[in-house]
């Protein structure tokens, strides 16, 4: 069968629909009955269909195209939307906060991933006020029982959105017209955590109807999910008196989802389709830190070559440093987000019309970070401790077990709040967009059709800081801001338990009049205009499609006027040397972009294809903002001490790209395919550093006005060479197996980063995935191990840029359905409890902290294990 034939065929108008339904297009009147019927040949549901489903999705796009499919309503094959991801070849999951949170597509940065809610952007926020504000996407807020299906774009082509370097994500939702009318589906979860020793509750539930004709009909979801998240472990504070401190951080998630969708076919040939979601993210959190402080000088065992000392320890009372420091962050956090979009469709004869409008925005932020602290014990108490920082993972030997709070240093005049610290922190994020794509179908031999749009966008970021003056202090004793104990670090140490909300009572007692920080505002405001027109072809045995995008860019960030003279008169320390001025700095650039994808069938079987582009992304917003940002200000981490000021007249990471690769089908969801895969980065955003600059702020911890200034530049490039070998295989009698295996070997010029290392941030060498599964009746399990090599983490403010090691995950989801309409499931993340390893690879360059260094061990994070039951009902 020949690509002519393989159009025509009712698996590819099947999968047709399932490309089509959220990108640039939605199904027409005409098919929305078709649609169903097609769903309806499919009578298996579960893991076999998911993977047909995905395998057609590949072997029929035109493009590069891999995909995700829910198993059925509300069952999607991972507990979190980024896990689903990382099965994909070639993608890889940074799981900082316990779940999936952002990806990274064939060793390019997860900032280079484009994220688009069916076809259009999402507005977010994020809740860490010590995070970067960039493009890429938080998986974690999307519920799986959401989702339809993904789209992994690993190629591009004219009528994609622009802004994937890496790739695009496309997450596709439900559609009422597409499922029988009354299809309803409720499920409750409960998933037990191996950190937090707690069992978290989860409900969700779908309603869809259409009327008798077919043409009308409303879609609501509603997700909800209560959990707590604990992350227990070692940070390297080397530069203060050679600290290593054990922390218990521990943040409560409540998820509120809602999504709503009416479809209305006016007659054969026109549709509306109206589609609204509402994300909302609670996250009170705090991080609990124990400093334990370790002689550097005369109780060294071994060292670095930079002279930073790896095995240290107190021999007596008399070698220790301090007695331990206690410090609490408390963050009370939120974030809202929501879309809606309006698309209306029409088919004419020889044409058809698409058109969408809509808005998404998104409020956020830190609604406060308080910080309280005492010391607490004795330098007796530290006799014996040794830290070892000579491996990958950092070790504390300790004679004394842990510190009750009665143990804490009554003497000590700065117990409790820490003025410095306390902060509102919130964000906004919006964008407005219109898109309007023609199709034209011609009778020509070659060209079967041209397909031209254009799309304007108006996003705005803006993000805010407010600092209060401060009262007395409540003078009341550390007992009343911790009680109990936790087991903190890697080893388990026990440290008292603070009560966040004693502390924010403490805190706001306090609090006189709230104060703009300047330092902390900065907008973005970008304007993007893009048009394209791109041409599909067809032959006897070959496809594909070839275009240009223009897409042109108007930027600009407002920010506070610099004054050398001004000293704020109500003691806010960040605003000194900033005026009351608002001034506006401004960049634009416009780029062409190519594409041309070629798919030819060797044979019924097989599929060659080959792809080559140019593609873009966009500046991340921090480093367009204009202001000049403030980091490691007044906190515990001496030499930390930091000024950033970003440049809205940065021009678009770019590259050009190819693929090449085989594909060969046989079976009825079995598959084998080998990639080779090309970028050639020409523009990096990168980053200009002066060391022990005066900016007119002195830090109340080191008493220097001494910063390490960074301005944000263009910069060079670099590329990355790889391939991906996937396959699928039906054993038969219910078995299967999937295995992909992906190299990525990237490298950049090394003076864009402050560590001096050539390698692109988030990438790994190496990713593997292997699943295994059974599937018969009533009963399906599925064991699936993910892989990746070591990888760079480069953040701002205290954490810096280091080295995480290899990291892999065993996971097994099951069910077992009672009968059609009842389903219970089980699943277990992790189940080998990783631990996530962090270490400084940096070669000793100037400015870069000596925990950031020659594979000084720098954090480590124990393993989370989580295991969940849940019970789905449906009709």
């Amino acid at each position: 069968m020949l690509a002519n034939n393989f159009k025509k065929s009712l698996i590819a108008a099947n999968i047709g629909i399932i490309l089509t339904a959220g990108v640039s297009t939605v199904s027409y009147a005409n098919e929305g009955t078709k649609a169903q019927e097609d769903v309806e040949v499919i009578e298996v549901r579960g893991i076999r269909r998911s993977l047909k489903e995905s395998i057609n999705a590949k072997r029929f796009a035109t493009s590069v195209v891999d995909a995700v499919s829910a198993e059925d309503i509300g069952k999607f094959p991972d507990s979190d939307v980024g896990e689903a991801l990382g099965r994909i070849p070639g993608v890889a999951v940074n799981r900082q906060f316990g779940q999936g949170q952002q990806v990274s597509i064939r060793g390019a940065s997860n900032q280079l991933t484009l994220t688009t809610l069916n076809g259009q952007s999402v507005a977010s926020t994020g809740w860490y006020d010590q995070q970067a504000i960039d493009r890429s996407f938080n998986y974690s807020l999307l519920p799986p029982q959401m989702i339809s299906g993904i789209e992994v774009f690993k190629s591009s082509q004219a009528d994609i959105v622009e802004g994937g370097v890496g790739g695009t994500v496309n997450v596709i939702t439900r559609k009422p017209l597409d499922l029988d009318s009354n299809t309803a589906f409720f499920s409750v979860e409960g998933e037990y955590s191996s950190e937090s020793d707690k069992t978290d509750p989860s409900l969700s539930g779908l309603y869809s109807w259409k009327n008798a004709d077919e043409n009308f009909g409303v879609l609501a979801a509603v997700a909800f999910e209560d959990s707590t998240y604990v992350r227990r472990g070692n940070e390297a504070s080397y530069a203060w008196a050679g600290a290593e401190s054990v922390n218990y951080f521990e943040q409560a998630r409540e998820r509120t989802s809602i999504d709503f969708t009416a479809q209305y076919a006016i007659d054969d040939s026109s549709e509306l389709v109206f589609h609204y979601m509402g994300l909302e993210l609670k996250a009170d959190n705090h991080n609990n830190s124990l400093f334990l402080f370790v002689d550097t000088e005369n109780n060294c065992e071994k060292r670095l070559k930079s002279g930073v000392c790896t095995i240290r320890q107190n021999e007596t009372a008399d070698s220790a440093a301090n007695p331990t420091f206690l410090q609490t962050f408390a963050r009370f956090a939120s974030m809202e987000s929501e879309v809606i979009d309006l698309a209306y469709n029409f088919e004419g004869e020889g044409y058809k019309v698409e058109a969408r409008v809509g808005n998404t925005s998104a409020e956020g932020g830190t609604d406060l970070t308080i910080n309280h602290a005492s010391w607490i014990g004795t330098k007796a108490d530290v006799t014996g401790l040794k830290v070892d920082n000579s491996g990958k993972a950092s070790h504390v030997y300790l004679p004394k077990g842990g510190w009750n709070i009665s143990e804490y240093d009554k003497e000590w005049a700065g117990v409790g709040l820490q003025n410095w610290a306390s902060q509102i922190a919130p964000n906004k994020d919006e964008e407005t967009y219109f898109q309007l794509d023609v199709t034209f179908d011609l009778d020509g031999d070659l060209v079967t059709s041209v397909k031209t749009g254009v799309r304007w966008t108006d996003h705005t970021v803006e993000k805010k800081s407010y600092r209060p003056t401060h009262g007395e202090h409540n003078k009341i004793d550390a007992t009343q801001y911790w009680t109990g104990k936790d087991a903190a670090g890697t080893q388990d140490i026990g440290i008292p338990t603070p009560d966040i909300n004693a502390m924010r009572a403490n805190a706001e007692a306090t609090f006189g009049t709230w104060y703009e920080d300047r330092a902390g505002f900065s907008t973005v405001d970008e304007e993007n205009l893009a048009l394209y027109v791109m041409a599909n072809y067809s032959g006897e045995n070959y496809r594909g499609n070839f275009g240009v995008r223009y897409i042109s860019t108007d930027a600009s960030s407002s920010y506070y006027m610099p004054d050398p003279e001004f000293v704020d008169p109500n003691g806010i320390a960040q605003n000194n040397g900033l005026s009351s001025n608002i001034v506006k700095d401004t960049g634009d650039y416009s780029e062409f972009l190519p594409s041309f994808n070629f798919a030819y069938d060797v044979n019924e079987d097989t599929i060659a294809r080959f792809s080559l582009a140019q593609v873009i992304s966009r500046p991340n917003y921090d480093d367009m903002f204009a202001a000049s940002a403030i980091s490691g200000y007044g906190d515990t981490q001496r030499g930390n001490e930091s000024v950033t000021k970003g440049n809205p007249n940065l021009q678009p990471y770019k590259a050009t790209q190819s693929d090449l690769g085989i594909e060969h089908y046989y079976g009825d969801a079995s598959m084998i395919a080998l990639t080779l895969f090309y970028k050639d980065v020409s523009n990096f955003t990168t980053t200009d550093t002066l060391l022990n600059q005066s900016v007119g702020i002195t830090d109340p911890v080191t008493g220097a006005d001494s910063w390490q200034v960074n301005t944000r530049v263009d910069g060079t490039g670099g590329e990355i060479f790889g391939f991906e070998f996937q396959s699928q295989h039906e054993l038969g009698h219910g078995f299967g197996t999937l295995f992909n295996f992906t190299f990525a070997d990237g490298s950049v010029e090394a003076s864009n980063f402050s560590d001096a290392i050539g390698v692109f941030s988030d990438s790994s060498k190496t990713t593997i995935n292997a699943v295994a599964y059974y599937e018969q009746d009533e009963l399906s399990v599925r064991f699936a191990y993910n892989w990746r090599s070591e990888y760079m983490i480069r953040e701002t403010g205290f954490y810096g840029n280091r080295r995480h090691d290899d990291y892999g995950t065993l996971d097994l989801t099951a069910s077992y359905n009672i009968n059609d309409n009842l389903t219970i499931r089980f699943a277990g993340t992790n189940l080998t409890g990783e631990d996530s390893v962090q270490f400084g690879d940096a070669a000793s360059p100037a400015g870069t902290k000596p925990s950031l260094r020659d594979g000084y061990a720098a954090w480590s994070y124990s393993g989370d294990t989580r295991y969940s039951v849940g019970i789905d009902y449906r009709f």
